[in-house]
């Protein structure tokens, strides 16, 4: 029953969006870490239901630019005002930025239409 259940729900389509500061010109091993961080933690925030059929559909992620920290949480406003799971990603600062530096954010996994009303204009990464 509960593999049904999945498949009826899988009619929206789910994905997870992931904005990554374009100010701070981050390394790409750096910006593949602090991406990986946003994606973990928003899939430990998100509602069990979301992740059933967001695993169930491949998980897609897209990863976006965004210019700098005010951008960042103008979309993450925008998405919490829409009730969207959010993740905000702030380094340790032990490599390459200081201490406390926020990088990315990651929003969803949830209804892709929403997600893409909000993200559709940002830049692909």
């Amino acid at each position: 029953m509960p593999h049904k259940k999945i498949m009826a729900s899988s009619t929206v389509e789910y994905k997870m969006v992931i904005l990554v500061r374009q100010d701070l010109k981050l390394p790409k091993g750096k910006m593949a870490a602090q991406t990986a961080h946003a994606a973990v933690e928003a899939t430990l925030r998100a509602p069990k239901e979301h992740l059933k059929v967001w695993h169930s559909q491949g998980q897609k992620k897209v990863v976006l630019k965004v210019a700098d920290q005010q951008a960042l949480f103008k979309y993450v406003q925008m998405a919490k005002d829409n009730h969207l799971t959010t993740a905000v990603i702030t380094d340790g600062g032990h490599t390459v930025v200081e201490p406390g530096t926020i990088t990315c954010a990651a929003i969803g996994p949830d209804n892709e239409k929403v997600i893409d009303q909000l993200t559709g204009a940002l830049p692909l990464m």
